[in-house]
């Protein structure tokens, strides 16, 4: 029997476990859900309960799934830890989960992450990511596990005293192959996209992204310096430059995605450098990297 825990996140909050556990395990079949609530085998905070009850935020919640369940419902993958230590967490995302609750629903990365903290200390302070990452993007990214280190990172990540690099795949040759572009960006929050403008415009934010070209074609293949760090802004800045990512569909070509048979974003954040000031020493001045998986 495969255990599943879940820390139920805000907006599930007075939910029906029934109806919630259906959108935090989409993959799980409508007829081993009820089998498990049937068999009694959902429990919250340790009590056993029925799908009709209401969820509390916070609750942990275990789910008893049957061992012939297969897919992402019983074994959704295990946190891919890089580096932990007492003040942080930084993990290896991989794409389609949410780094927050959003309306996709499900399990989110703070969701994994607290569950990863909270089995080693049941009181300890609930994670908190420090940046985001698109829920197509993945790669590194970053836990404070306590209040004294978010406020120090959320510094860190305001103040821009950090590197962060990606690699990705875009469409066609860059001319010039390496460069750093400056633009400015547009949120557009009721299409929930971004756009890219080259000229200063009312609520318009300064966007700089330096890319380098690796490999060179059809798709070509880039390692991205992301120096300021806004909505969808590698994505929105290439296309805008007439380079589109790979897998892109929103900014993207759709067209020459499905030529590419291309499944997925490709966009993984690959590195980060860290400098605190020596607030948090065993940071400074480390890389972290990891491969993309592309």
């Amino acid at each position: 029997m495969a255990l599943r825990e879940i820390v139920v996140p805000p907006q599930a909050d007075g939910q029906r476990a029934g109806d919630y556990l259906r959108s935090a395990l989409p993959d799980l079949p409508e007829s081993v859900l009820r089998r498990v609530f049937e068999a009694r085998d959902v429990k919250l905070d340790g009590v056993r309960i029925s799908r009709n009850d209401r969820l509390k935020e916070g609750g942990l919640l275990k789910v008893y799934l049957p061992d012939t369940v297969s897919g992402n419902a019983s074994s959704v993958p295990p946190l891919a830890v890089v580096y932990e230590d007492a003040d942080v967490l930084l993990v290896n995302k991989r794409a389609g989960i949410s780094v927050e609750p959003d309306a996709r629903g499900g399990v989110t990365l703070t969701d994994l992450c607290r569950d990863h903290v909270r089995q080693q200390n049941p009181e300890a302070f609930p994670p908190a990511a420090c940046h985001r990452l698109d829920n197509k993007t993945c790669g590194l990214c970053l836990f404070a596990k306590t209040p004294e280190a978010l406020e120090i990172l959320q510094d860190v990540f305001r103040e821009r005293s950090l590197e962060k690099f990606y690699i990705c795949l875009v469409r066609g040759m860059m001319k010039p192959p390496k460069a750093e572009c400056r633009a400015w960006l547009v949120k557009d929050a009721r299409r929930a996209k971004v756009r890219v403008t080259d000229r200063p415009e009312p609520d318009a934010k300064p966007i700089i992204t330096g890319y380098e070209t690796l490999e060179s074609g059809p798709v070509s293949r880039l390692k991205v310096h992301l120096v300021t760090g806004r909505t969808h802004q590698i994505r929105a800045h290439l296309a805008a430059l007439g380079h589109p990512l790979l897998g892109d569909d929103l900014y993207g070509d759709r067209d020459f995605n499905r030529r590419e048979k291309a499944r997925g974003l490709k966009l993984c954040a690959v590195s980060l450098k860290l400098e605190t000031g020596g607030r948090l020493p065993a940071l400074d001045g480390r890389t972290f990297s990891i491969e993309p998986p592309f």
